[in-house]
């Protein structure tokens, strides 16, 4: 028989797709029109390089899920309004950087907030962009469209957009104004992140003491009445607060939500909140974490006002309003002061003697030499690092803390309970 040849089957080719994770995008024509689509690529920014040289916008940008929960994600959509919406810092972050990348691209600022009305998914700020759309489009300013929503706009970002405008670099300034957020959300997440464990904790500890209290000490108290005998006097006291929390539950929960409310009213009016805010600066610990904050807070708020064409004195008017602690916001008052003798920032910080050293060097460093819009940026970053330090150690030192509080009030709970059981039996120690 002839030896038939089979053929050969060519190797199985691994394209380097196969490999590329999948993103969902969502980019604008130059006519405003919106595309949605996905596509393979190494990374997102690979997925931006793709979509301008098909002469899209990116506007979002996110990896894709596969099958059913990508159908889900993207077709079941709730288009209900709630009348509970809020617009969060996320929020904000998202649509200042989308409108951030459609001025950068060229795109009218009207035609830019057109397409932030559609994409937007927050229905509050979707209903704000179509009525900033509606103002532009009626020969206002956008600053001053933007100042109808203060409690969305803050003082800071209307005041950047109309410096942006009055200077003609609305794109520059929106840049500007995303760094900013993002810095500043990325603090906050940082410090919430770190407060969930410490939160749990707490919760956990209240909960088991609270069911021990309640259901399981008061299973003894029948047998010691029954016995007659005397009970010592850690027992006595565990029961007499087992006796108190179940009996009058009501009224501790009605004292304490009483309680929650006059302090949160107190610390609403001028010197409750002085007086608060007094307070948390004596605790050496929270001081320092309070300081390092606000000095972040301050430096980045003043050099990003100041870098984006804000008067000096405009500035630290915007500045205290947004520094969170009273007794540190009033003090700004003096250095407006001084500022307005002529006698520069550095000096009149340092006569306030709230602000650390090292911020007042740096500042007076950039005085000096005509930087000191850079040097508060410097100055901010230096205090961020600061405060994740300071957060870390904070947690460090209150988890074991909350840890061994907890163990104390159960072995107290335990040992009190077991002690009595002891005295019933007549067993001495």
């Amino acid at each position: 028989m002839r030896d038939e040849k089979k053929p050969i089957r060519p190797p199985l080719l691994i394209t380097e797709n196969f490999f590329m994770p999948e993103f969902v995008y969502k980019a604008s024509d130059r006519t405003g029109k919106i595309i949605e689509g996905s596509i393979d690529a190494g990374d997102q920014s690979a997925v931006i390089n793709k979509l301008r040289g098909m002469g899209y916008i990116p506007i979002r940008i996110g990896p894709a899920t596969t099958g059913k929960a990508l159908s889900l994600k993207l077709n079941l959509q709730f288009s209900l309004p709630s009348p509970f919406s809020t617009v969060s810092g996320k929020d904000l972050l998202s649509f200042t950087q989308a409108l951030a990348t459609l001025i950068k691209a060229g795109l009218p600022l009207d035609k830019s907030l057109s397409i932030l009305s559609e994409i937007t998914e927050n229905e509050q700020l979707k209903t704000i962009t179509q009525e900033l759309l509606k103002d532009v489009r009626g020969g206002k300013a956008f600053s001053d469209a933007l100042a109808q929503h203060s409690r969305v706009f803050t003082r800071l970002y209307i005041n950047m957009i109309r410096a942006g405008e009055a200077g003609g670099v609305l794109d520059v300034v929106l840049e500007r104004l995303v760094d900013f957020l993002e810095r500043s959300q990325a603090l906050r997440e940082t410090i919430k992140n770190a407060m969930i464990y410490p939160a749990v904790l707490v919760t956990v500890m209240g909960i088991v003491v609270s069911v021990m209290l309640m259901f399981v000490v008061p299973k003894f108290v029948d047998i010691f009445d029954m016995m007659g005998q005397e009970i010592p006097l850690p027992t006595q006291i565990l029961l007499s607060f087992s006796i108190i929390i179940k009996k009058f539950w009501w009224l501790i929960l009605g004292l304490a939500i009483a309680g929650y409310y006059w302090f949160r009213n107190y610390t609403q009016t001028e010197k409750g909140r002085f007086n608060w805010d007094s307070v948390k600066l004596k605790v050496a610990m929270i001081k320092n974490l309070i300081l390092k904050i606000e000095v972040a807070r301050f430096s980045r708020t003043l050099g990003t006002l100041i870098t984006s064409g804000v008067p000096l004195l405009q500035a630290l008017a915007i500045v205290k309003e947004i520094i969170g602690n009273v007794v540190i916001a009033n003090s700004i008052v003096s250095i407006q002061k001084a500022v307005k003798e002529g006698k520069g920032v550095s000096l009149p910080m340092r006569s306030t003697g709230i602000f650390p050293s090292l911020a007042m060097h740096m500042i007076r460093i950039g005085e000096e030499t005509g930087k000191m819009e850079e040097m508060l940026i410097r100055v901010a970053d230096t205090y961020d690092r600061e405060v994740q330090n300071a957060v870390a150690r904070f947690i460090a030192f209150l988890e074991p803390a909350l840890i061994l509080l907890m163990s104390l009030l159960v072995g107290f709970i335990v040992m009190s309970i077991v002690w009595a059981i002891f005295s019933i039996n007549d067993v001495s120690f």
